[in-house]
């Protein structure tokens, strides 16, 4: 499968691991180099057409599918956001830094009679999918999140240190990091962005961003 990866090199590399090398990949940054190769590829994965929504804009004539990273964004308003019209196969999918690569390839359909395309793809890619509703965060993303944001707030309260927490967390539920160090994995940047967004969508406290993660996120500006 010929696939084009619009965005840097951690999102090829993170593709690569998840999808395999038997596939063609490659590997675009800027927009205005994208229309020849939208022709030839059989998949489109654009993880950074958030940073610019009005280049979604591209893919309206698009016969192939674009799974494009909608993390903190769903995929309706996005389209709307970018004033999106056109018959593409357009899918929202967790490219979130170090999320993809999980057993099952987590989607969200932006319309429901896409599903046997999606299925297509996900057989020739040879990965397990799972389809969510439509919202921003998508499940695990939002999920993983909130770990980290109850995290800061049990460290604010001196309840325990950061350390004790991941090691803790890590115990006690087998999850192959602690809430610190998947933040650190992640990018304070990305998670106080989803944070931020999922608590505008839903005002749920539980995504109402701790002072001591805010102030980390200030000071890594």
């Amino acid at each position: 499968m010929k696939i084009l990866i619009v965005g840097r090199d951690q999102h090829y590399q993170e593709s690569l691991v998840k999808f395999g090398d038997t596939h063609h990949y490659t590997v675009l940054t800027h927009y205005d180099t994208l229309p020849p190769h939208l022709l030839t590829c059989d998949l489109v994965l654009d993880f950074i057409v958030a940073e610019q929504p009005h280049q979604l804009a591209i893919y309206a004539n698009m016969r192939r599918p674009v799974f494009i990273n909608t993390v903190t964004q769903s995929l309706g308003a996005f389209m709307s956001q970018g004033n999106f019209q056109g018959p593409a196969c357009i899918v929202g999918f967790n490219g979130m830094h170090t999320l993809l690569n999980r057993p099952l390839l987590e989607l969200a359909l932006g319309k429901a009679e896409d599903e046997s395309i999606v299925t297509d793809i996900c057989g020739q890619l040879q990965t397990k999918y799972v389809l969510v509703e439509d919202r921003v965060g998508l499940v695990t993303p939002r999920v993983i999140c909130m770990i980290i944001n109850e995290a800061y707030y049990t460290a604010m309260e001196g309840t325990a240190t950061k350390e004790a927490i991941d090691v803790a967390m890590k115990l006690g539920t087998n999850y192959p990091y602690g809430p610190f160090e998947w933040c650190a994995r992640i990018g304070i940047h990305q998670v106080y962005e989803l944070l931020e967004a999922v608590y505008a969508d839903t005002k749920d406290e539980r995504y109402k961003i701790c002072p001591l993660l805010r102030q980390e996120y200030l000071r890594s500006k």
